[in-house]
C-alpha cells in the first residue's frame, strides 16, 4: 500500500497558547505536518503564498489584519486554497462573510479533537466541512431573490485596502502609523479614510470603530484606544 503523505496545515491564530495547543494536537495525530505558524492575517497570507499549505486553519479575529481579509487575499491570490474557519465567533454576520470570501469550512472552537482532524481530511481531499449548526443556518441565510428573481447585492462592498485600513482605524492607528504598516502614503491613507466614510455614511472615527465591531472585522475588546 503507498503510505499517505501528511496534510500540510497552517495555522493562522493571534493567541499563543490557543496555536501551541492546536500544534501539539496535530503533530501527535500523526496525519499531519505544521508549515507555519501565523499571529497575524498579514502573516497568514504571507506563509500561505511562500509555503502553499493543503489546508489553512484560520482564525476571525486577529490584529493588523483579521482572518475574513486574510482569507479573501489568500483566495485572491490562490483560488485553490482550502481555509477552514476555526473562531470563538459565529454570530450569522461571521459566518455569512467568510462563507462569502470561499472559506470550504468552519468550526467554533469548542469543536472536539475528533471533529477538528476529520474537518481538515475532509478538506485536503475536495470537500466542504461546516459543523452541522453552522450549515443549517446558512440554508437560512440565503438571500431570497427579488420579483424579478435578483438577488439585491450587499451594500457597503469595501475593497481590500478599504477593509485594512477600516481595521487598522478600528484598532486605534494613526494615519501616520496606517500608512507606514501599508508601505502607502498619508494621503493615500485619507482618501480611504474618505471612501470609507462616503460608503458607510459614517462620519467620524468612534463611528468607524463601531462599524468594525458590528461588521465583526474586529473584536469589541480590541477597541481599547479608541475615544
Amino acid at each position: 500500500m503507498i503510505p499517505v503523505p501528511p496534510t500540510r496545515v497552517l495555522l493562522a491564530e493571534d493567541h499563543a497558547i490557543v496555536r501551541q495547543g492546536l500544534c501539539a494536537l496535530l503533530n501527535s495525530d500523526g496525519r499531519f505536518i505544521i508549515v507555519g505558524e501565523a499571529r497575524t492575517g498579514r502573516e497568514a497570507v504571507e506563509m500561505a503564498r511562500d509555503r502553499l499549505p493543503d489546508v489553512i486553519l484560520m482564525d476571525i479575529a486577529m490584529p493588523v489584519l483579521n482572518g475574513l481579509e486574510a482569507t479573501r487575499q489568500i483566495l485572491s491570490a490562490n483560488p485553490a486554497a482550502k481555509v477552514i474557519i476555526l473562531s470563538a465567533h459565529s454570530d450569522d454576520a461571521y459566518v455569512e462573510r467568510v462563507t462569502e470570501a470561499g472559506v470550504v469550512g468552519f468550526l467554533e472552537k469548542q469543536t472536539s479533537a475528533d471533529v477538528l482532524t476529520k474537518a481538515i481530511c475532509e478538506v485536503a481531499q475536495g470537500a466542504t466541512f461546516f459543523s452541522p449548526a453552522i450549515a443549517r443556518r446558512l440554508t437560512a441565510m440565503k438571500p431570497a431573490p427579488n420579483r424579478d428573481g435578483v438577488v439585491r447585492p450587499r451594500a457597503h462592498r469595501l475593497t481590500a485596502r478599504e477593509s485594512e485600513v477600516l481595521q487598522l482605524v478600528a484598532e486605534g492607528s494613526t494615519n501616520k502609523q496606517i500608512a507606514a504598516r501599508l508601505a502607502i502614503n498619508i494621503k493615500t491613507v485619507e482618501k480611504h479614510r474618505e471612501h470609507l466614510m462616503t460608503k458607510l455614511a459614517i462620519h467620524d472615527t468612534a463611528g468607524l470603530t463601531r462599524y468594525a465591531i458590528s461588521a465583526g472585522v474586529i473584536e469589541s475588546s480590541v477597541q481599547l484606544t479608541i475615544t
